[in-house]
This record gives C-alpha cells, structure tokens and sequence, in this order.
C-alpha cells in the first residue's frame, strides 16, 4: 500500500517543492525597488522630457511603486559620450541618446543617421528602422544594453549666420559638431570643412561668440536653444534624420520581475510613439515660428541639390566601412531601394 502511494506523495512533495521556490522567486522581483537613473541632453519641459515623465509615472504605477525613474535632462549628466561612460560605471542605468551616444556603444546604428541624403521621406526611414532594428537591438543587447525603444529628433537642416546654398559655401564657415563624434570630425576635415566638437549646451554661447557660425540641426532643437537668433539663414536641405534610442543596462532591467517588463515595454513604446508624432508636428511648426521671427529660409534649385548629391558621391565611400560597418551601409541601401520599389509598384 505504501509502495503504490509512494509517486503519488512524491509528486505532491515536488509541487509543492516547486510552488515554494517560484513563490520565492516572485516574493524577491516584488520585494525589490529599483531606482532607474536615466539621462539625456533634451531639454526640461520638452516633448521628449514630457514623454519620459510619463513613461516614468506609468512604470510607477505598474511596479505598485517598486520602479522609480529619476531623471536628468538638459545634459546635466554631461554629453552624451559622457553619459555612456557613467551608464558603463553604473552611475547612470539609462540613457536617451541620439545616434551619437548610442555609436559609443555600437557603431552599426550609425546605418540610420550618418548615410546623408539617404532618405527622402520619414516613411522610408520608417520602413529602414523597422526592418533593421531587430538586428541592432541584439548587437546593443550583447554589449549590455536593453533598448527601451526608439525615436528620432526629424531632419537635421543647415543653420548659418550668413546664407550658404552651396556645399562650397560651407567650406568657409566653423561648423558645430556633436562633442566625442571624432569619425564626423575626421570625415569633415577630409572633405575641405572646418569642424568645431561642443556640447548641445554649448551651441547658442558659441555661435554668439564666433567660436561657431554654422550648425546642422532638426528645426525644433534650433528654436530650443534659439540658435535662430544668431544662424538666421537656413537651407531647404533634408541632410538626414537624427535618429535615437533610449536605452537601459541589462543587469538593471533584467532585476525587475519578468512579468512585469512586458508592461514597462508597453508604456515605453507609447512613449516612443509619441515623441516620434510630436517632432514631427513641431519641426514644420517650428521653422514657421522661427520665420516669423526673422529666419531666412533658402530653396534648393534642383542645380543646386545635384551639387548636394554629388557630394554624397565622395561622402559614401569614406562612410562606408568606417563610421558606419559595410554590412549595415549596404542593408540600408537594400532596404530603402526595396521600399521604393514596393511603393512604385502600388
């Protein structure tokens, strides 16, 4: 009698052997409160920040509290080559960062920003983001970081103090770089042009003080910092997107309950899909802002593009293989020619 009963009481032992471990493994995720320290550059009270706040009260309330976001916007945690290293140093655990900071940890996302003249609408690069960022989420991932999700800050565009049309006429100008973005700085020089690396911070100050007089910026970061009052001409030129990711350490996000990511992730996405809606509203509303305000906006003659577009014929080649990888330069290329084919086709 004992024997038949004996793998039925065993199995009832393992159960409930189990049950415990799992209870415990759930009991030790709830009990845990996380302190997220996510920096960026984009300023307080924009519709980055907005969104991130957002984010951050919906993964409070989800967590029941146990998930905090802290915040740290306007570059107060230093550029963002700066902010990679102390997210490497665990001082920070999350970053917003645009293409610049993200090519700190993985060079391959450059694919999306640094082709200029790539793209000629945002549904192409749409199309580019969704189909290739499965394949730089994992590089991202085996380099320790989780992408929380993605966005872009729209099209940079041509500010200058003076009007400048040509690519030429660039070449007589000290032109903004992004600070640590040493591949562009090497690449502009290569190419006749007078590179100055600074911080977004830094970029009003310099143009008021001659350090800079050109700038490559989305329109809605222009009006920001004001830049406008100083770079009062603009070129009708769609240089490229600035695209961006935020990001978090995978030893932080993956010390929160599994079950629970799944709803982080959700309220990240909205995040992400609402930053993307509202840059692209405001770049439009904020070049009719800054018009208003004295901004000179110059059209591109179509003999004038053609001189853009030829300069992508020497730009390309430098590109490829160095600030962006061969593999990742010609899938982008491959999948904008297979949008345009697949919209041709319609």
């Amino acid at each position: 009698m004992k024997l038949k009963n004996a793998p039925v009481a065993s199995l009832i032992f393992l159960t409930f052997a189990v049950s415990i471990i799992f209870t415990g493994i759930s009991d030790a995720y709830a009990a845990k409160n996380t302190t997220i320290r996510l920096g960026t550059v984009v300023p307080r009270d924009s519709s980055f920040h907005k969104a991130l706040v957002e984010m951050g009260e919906k993964w409070r309330n989800a967590s029941g509290g146990n998930v905090r976001l802290i915040i740290y916007p306007d570059g107060a945690q230093g550029g963002e080559a700066d902010m990679v290293r102390l997210m490497r140093a665990k001082a920070l655990t999350a970053g917003m960062f645009s293409v610049i900071g993200l090519g700190e940890i993985e060079s391959s996302v450059g694919g999306l920003s640094f082709l200029p003249l790539t793209f000629r609408s945002s549904e192409e690069f749409d199309y580019v983001l969704e189909k290739l960022s499965p394949r730089l989420e994992t590089m991202l991932l085996d380099k320790g970081f989780v992408v929380l999700f993605w966005g872009d800050t729209g099209w940079v565009h041509f500010f200058s103090t003076t009007p400048a049309i040509y690519p030429d006429d660039f070449k007589q100008f000290k032109i903004y770089t992004t600070a640590g973005n040493n591949d562009q700085v090497d690449l502009m020089k290569s190419l006749g042009y007078n590179p100055i690396p600074l911080e977004t911070a830094d970029i009003l100050t310099g143009l008021r003080t001659g350090l800079i007089d050109a700038i490559s910026l989305p329109p809605n970061w222009a009006l920001t910092y004001q830049c406008y009052t100083v770079a009062k001409n603009m070129l009708d030129l769609k240089w490229s997107i600035l695209s961006g990711a935020t990001v978090i350490r995978k030893d932080t996000w993956e010390s929160i309950d599994p079950a629970l990511r799944k709803q982080l992730l959700e309220a990240a996405a909205e995040a992400g899909s609402k930053i993307r809606s509202a840059v692209r509203r405001e770049n439009d509303e904020s070049i009719a802002a800054m018009q208003k305000k004295g901004l000179v906006v110059h059209p591109l003659p179509p003999d004038v593009e053609k001189e853009w577009i030829k300069l992508t014929d020497i730009v390309y080649p430098k590109i490829r293989g160095n600030t962006v990888p061969a593999d990742i330069f010609d899938e982008v290329q491959r999948l904008v020619a297979e949008y345009r084919a697949k919209e041709s086709g319609k």
